[in-house]
């Protein structure tokens, strides 16, 4: 019997099991098949549902400090969410009341300065940056690097860190914070690594680590390449432009390879 099908196949359909990109969704007439339009709606809700999302401060906290791990709850200078969407500069600076809590807990600084931050998307922060963080610690503990109090950031983008990092006195500011979401991707978690964090540092002068989740770069991969960027870091003094991602990774035939792949 005919096939009565109103779609049109794309002969490269077998391909999609491969990636999670939108490509050979075949077509209805001159338009899309309805499965493949309903599923794109269903993915642009879930990207702007993780935009607004907020972050639950409260259950992050606890979590860290079931492993024994401090950690302080700040604000930055956007008050809510809208002005933060608004008003992405108010998002790189503490408020008033976040800066004298850093400035009572700074003591005599630390090697690392964690921070984690909605930024994006709060629900890739509640997903990834547990296990992440936790890592993190693992590495600090094995390096002899002094970890200091977590700072968790509601509000909070990328620069917000070289101020928490410039008034604990850290050597180094690391950031967890939720990226843009994208319509496969709505809880990828980016992470930027900065060496000698000061308010007025630019992106040329930090390293960034993105892709943070079980579908895309894993925990373990992102902390091995965090880990040679912040050595190398401690043993030239700089981070940014000028420090590259040379890392050692096991490729799959468990031969060791070096730098990105994309240049090999």
């Amino acid at each position: 019997m005919p096939d009565r099908s109103p779609t049109t196949t794309n002969p490269w359909q077998h391909l999609r099991q491969l990636t999670p990109a939108r490509i050979a969704l075949g077509r209805a007439g001159t338009s899309l098949p309805t499965a493949a339009q309903l599923d794109f709606q269903f993915a642009h809700a879930q990207a702007r549902d993780a935009v607004h999302l907020p972050l639950d401060c409260e259950a992050l906290m606890h979590e860290l400090q079931q492993h024994n791990l401090d950690c302080l709850r700040l604000h930055s200078a956007a008050t809510d969410r809208q002005l933060y969407l608004q008003r992405p500069d108010l998002g790189r600076r503490l408020d008033e009341s976040s800066a004298e809590t850093l400035d009572a807990h700074a003591g005599d600084g630390c090697d690392l300065a964690l921070v984690i931050a909605d930024g994006l998307s709060a629900l890739a922060v509640q997903r990834h940056a547990l296990p992440m963080a936790l890592k993190i610690a693992e590495h600090c503990q094995s390096e002899g690097w002094s970890l200091g109090p977590i700072s968790i950031v509601e509000q909070g983008r990328v620069a917000v860190a070289d101020e928490i990092g410039e008034r604990l006195g850290a050597r180094m500011v690391l950031i967890l914070l939720g990226e843009r979401p994208g319509l496969s991707s709505p809880d990828s978690l980016g992470l930027y690594f900065t060496w000698a964090p000061k308010v007025g540092r630019h992106d040329a002068q930090r390293n960034c680590i993105s892709n943070i989740r079980p579908e895309g770069l894993v925990y373990n991969l992102a902390a091995h390449r965090l880990l040679h960027l912040m050595r190398e870091a401690c043993r030239r003094q700089l981070s940014g432009v000028h420090l590259k991602d040379e890392a050692e990774v096991p490729a799959l035939d468990g031969t060791p390879r070096t730098g990105n792949f994309l240049l090999g």
